[in-house]
């Protein structure tokens, strides 16, 4: 140990040790820069954008609108193609030509109508009847002026293949109130025979069809039969009591007790009206 006294030497110079390499701090302060603007977004509140758009307001302030336009709307062109069975092609072509339809080929084997009055001046429709398949097809046009009438249309036509006179299926375009039911006869009693099957559509049309005309007049009701198949044309409710007499024709009632009950039938819708 030194002295007290002596002389304070100078204390070795350290060798030279190797400094570490600074480290890259720029993730660190691209971290602190985004928390930084990140808390100040946070801290300003975002300015509300200016409403350049200036209301109008009447006295009571109430918004008054622009009276709006009559803009046509855009209508597709529909096709329906009803088929129409080989027994009523002949009747099919006659009221055709009874209707004073200009006919236009398109092919051999199909004419396209221009006037035909039911279809296209009522319902404004683009009608044609393919001879060839058999079928009439129905398209709606920019003159379609409702979006029923084409479903109108396929009614009308349905029910004339059905079987309907051309009178009593221009009826379904003139009122809404009309419908056509249809059901078949085995349905009603399905252990009918061919005897038995030929018997009951025989009571319903009765000697020269007066049953089937006593039911249509006392229901106000259109009826056909096409063998085991059966179509009523009618309101609603009527040809709920159409069907019920023919229901009863089936199931074997006599025709006097039948007939009974649409005389009564008959002045009740004669109240009614």
């Amino acid at each position: 140990m030194p002295a007290p006294t002596a002389l304070l030497q100078p204390a070795p110079a350290p060798e030279n040790v190797p400094l570490p390499a600074p480290q890259d701090d720029d993730d660190d302060l691209l971290v602190d820069m985004q928390e930084a603007s990140t808390q100040a977004n946070a801290a300003v509140p975002p300015q509300p954008a200016e409403d350049t758009t200036d209301m109008a307001i009447d006295e009571e302030g109430r918004p008054k609108f622009a009276p709006g336009k009559d803009i046509d709307p855009i209508r597709r062109s529909e096709t329906r193609k009803i088929p129409i069975p080989p027994n009523r092609m002949s009747a099919l072509k006659a009221n055709w030509t009874k209707a004073n339809v200009h006919s236009l080929p398109v092919s051999i084997h199909s004419t396209i109508s221009r006037t035909y009055p039911p279809l296209v001046d009522h319902c404004k429709l683009q009608v044609r009847m393919n001879v060839k398949e058999k079928r009439v097809e129905l398209r709606s046009s920019k003159h379609t002026a409702s979006n029923e009438a084409l479903q109108m249309g396929a009614d009308f036509v349905s029910a004339f293949a059905m079987g309907f006179d051309i009178d009593d299926a221009i009826a379904l375009l003139r009122l809404d109130s009309l419908y056509i039911q249809s059901f078949d006869i085995k349905d009603v009693r399905q252990t009918l025979g061919p005897d038995a099957l030929s018997r009951a559509i025989g009571r319903i049309a009765g000697k020269d069809g007066k049953t089937k005309f006593a039911i249509e007049n006392a229901t106000k009701t259109r009826i056909v039969l096409a063998g085991s198949r059966v179509h009523i044309l009618g309101a609603f409710e009527n040809i709920g009591m159409a069907r019920e007499s023919i229901v009863s024709l089936v199931l074997g009632s006599q025709p006097g007790k039948v007939y009974n009950n649409l005389r009564i039938i008959a002045s009740r819708l004669k109240e009614r009206f």
